[in-house]
C-alpha cells in the first residue's frame, strides 16, 4: 500500500480497472474577468487609431463632408513669402475660398501675409506653433502649442480661429479630448496631393483630380520647411480648379463644407 500512496496517479488506474469506473476529469480553470482598472490599463497600452478616434469623436474629428458636389481646398504651413502670395493670386484670379492653415511661427514672421489671407475672405484654421507631432506631446503641450498660436492670430487679425490641423494629421485621444470640451474642430483630410515632396504639376494633379469625390477636403501646401519646393502645386493648382469645376464642383471654405456657424 505504500507504494500506492506514493503513486496516486496509479492507484486510481488500479481502482478504475477494478471497479470499471474512470476518474472524474479534472475541471477546467477559468480565467477570471479582467477587472475594470486591468481593462483600463490595457486600453491605455494600445492607443487608439485615427480611424478609431475617427468614429468616437466623429462631430469634432473630421477627414470629409457630406456627400455633394462640393470641395474645400485646404493649404498648410502658411504664411510662407516663397510660396503663399502666389496661391493667393491664383486663388483670387479664379474667384475661390479656401482655407489655410497657419504655423504661429511663421505667422508671427509674416503678419502681413496673414492678413492678405484674411482679407481676401479666406478661412483662417490654426497647425500649431512649432509643427511638433502632437500625438507625442501630453494635453498641457498640445494645449500650449495651440494657445501661442491663437494669441498671434488674435494680435494680427482680431479673432482666434476654431479650426485645428493637427501636423501630419496626428492627435491622440486626450489631446481629442481637450479639443471638444473647448469647441474645437479637428480637421484632416481625405485627398492629399503629396505635393510637399516636391513632385511635378503633373503627379499633383493625377494625385488631387484621381481622388477627389463629393464632400472632399484636399490637402496642399503653400509653405514649407527649408529647402521645400511647391513649384509643382503652384502649377497644377489652375488646372485642378478648372477641371474640377468642369465636373460641376463648386469650391467652398471648411465652415461652408461642415455647416460650422462658429468657425472663428
Amino acid at each position: 500500500m505504500s507504494k500506492l500512496f506514493k503513486a496516486p496517479a496509479a492507484w486510481l488506474l488500479c481502482l478504475a480497472l477494478v471497479t470499471g469506473m474512470a476518474p472524474a476529469p479534472a475541471e477546467p480553470v477559468s480565467k477570471p474577468e479582467p477587472t475594470s482598472s486591468e481593462q483600463a490599463v490595457n486600453a491605455e497600452a494600445k492607443p487608439m487609431t485615427l480611424g478609431e478616434l475617427r468614429r468616437k469623436y466623429s462631430e469634432t474629428f473630421k477627414f470629409s463632408g457630406p456627400e455633394v458636389k462640393q470641395i474645400a481646398l485646404t493649404f498648410d504651413d502658411v504664411p510662407d513669402p516663397r510660396f503663399t502670395p502666389k496661391v493667393l493670386d491664383i486663388l483670387k484670379k479664379h474667384g475661390v475660398k479656401a482655407t489655410f492653415f497657419v504655423v504661429g511661427s511663421r505667422a508671427k514672421k509674416h503678419p502681413e501675409l496673414l492678413r492678405r489671407i484674411h482679407h481676401e475672405g479666406h478661412i483662417i484654421g490654426n497647425h500649431s506653433y512649432s509643427h511638433p507631432l502632437f500625438k507625442k506631446q501630453s494635453v498641457q503641450e498640445f494645449k500650449s502649442e495651440i494657445e501661442r498660436t491663437e494669441k498671434v492670430i488674435e494680435r494680427i487679425i482680431g479673432y482666434k480661429p476654431r479650426l485645428i490641423r493637427p501636423p501630419y494629421g496626428e492627435i491622440n485621444e486626450e489631446q481629442l479630448k481637450w479639443a471638444k470640451r473647448q469647441g474645437y474642430k479637428i480637421i484632416n483630410w481625405n485627398v492629399d496631393s503629396l505635393d510637399w515632396k516636391a513632385l511635378s504639376k503633373e503627379k499633383v494633379k493625377r494625385n488631387v483630380l484621381s481622388a477627389v469625390g463629393p464632400g472632399s477636403i484636399v490637402l496642399q501646401h503653400a509653405g514649407g520647411g527649408t529647402g521645400s519646393n511647391l513649384t509643382g502645386t503652384i502649377e497644377a493648382l489652375p488646372d485642378i480648379i478648372k477641371v474640377l469645376r468642369n465636373r460641376g464642383y463648386r469650391f467652398v471654405t471648411i465652415p461652408q463644407l461642415l455647416s460650422y456657424k462658429k468657425a472663428l
